[in-house]
């Protein structure tokens, strides 16, 4: 391995927009995040589905429509 090619590895802090702080290990210093694990919406539990233009809607339509035809054909 050759030597002085290699970027300067050491622990910083990671500070998130929401006030959290971490340490981790990076080649940079003071890495400041938008979003991190203490307010992300998937790790809090905050989650929201949100159903842009109906899809559920339009599917459930959809699949309806099958399961009529496949009551018809079984009387």
């Amino acid at each position: 391995m050759k030597k002085d090619i290699h970027p300067k590895y050491s622990l910083t802090t990671i500070r998130c927009h929401c006030g959290h702080e971490f340490q981790a290990g990076s080649t940079r210093e003071n890495i400041s995040v938008e979003i991190c694990s203490r307010c992300h919406p998937f790790y809090t539990g905050k989650q929201k589905l949100v159903d842009s233009a109906g899809r559920i809607e339009r599917f459930r339509k959809k699949y309806e429509k099958y399961e009529n035809q496949k009551a018809e054909n079984k009387t």
